[in-house]
């Protein structure tokens, strides 16, 4: 597989993990808070300190900035899954099993070794629950981007 094809994929799988994961967050912060936005915002603490997850309104300042941190860092562990799928065998569980190592990984990145301004703040706010659902959403979002981006790889001239 060349460099750039990688970096396609990344750029697929990572982008697959984001969105899928910002929705269960959205979804979940509306069941449990009342409000979508609210755990969105939750990595613009990066810039705006300890009270952004705390904002429930839906603002560029807090939301788009609190989505675009989510979708940096959604690529930097598609780059990371992309890599691990490489070495696993090239089948729907090799794939698979490098989706939940990504995520594994990424939340004990998130949560244990992460200084408390750049966790990703939605844990604040969101129960266990929520969180996992976020979390299996996250990398059921790698696996399908990898799908796609082999299905896509396959298809091309």
């Amino acid at each position: 597989m060349q460099l750039a094809d990688s970096w396609r994929r990344s750029l697929v799988s990572g982008s697959a993990a984001s969105v899928a994961s910002a929705l269960v967050l959205a979804w979940s912060g509306l069941r449990e808070l009342g409000s979508a936005a609210a755990p969105v915002n939750g990595p613009s603490q990066w810039l705006w300190g300890r009270g952004a997850p705390y904002r429930d309104d839906a603002t560029l300042r807090h939301t788009l900035l609190g989505y675009a941190i989510h979708h940096g860092a959604s690529l930097f562990w598609g780059l990371l899954f992309e890599r691990l799928r490489r070495k696993a065998p090239q089948d729907l569980p090799g794939t698979l099993a490098a989706a939940v190592t990504t995520t594994a990984i990424a939340n004990v990145v998130d949560f244990r070794l992460t200084p408390d301004r750049l966790t990703p703040g939605f844990e604040k706010r969101l129960s266990h629950r929520a969180l996992f659902a976020t979390y299996a959403a996250f990398a059921a979002g790698l696996f399908a981007g990898a799908l796609l981006a082999r299905r896509a790889t396959t298809r091309a001239p």
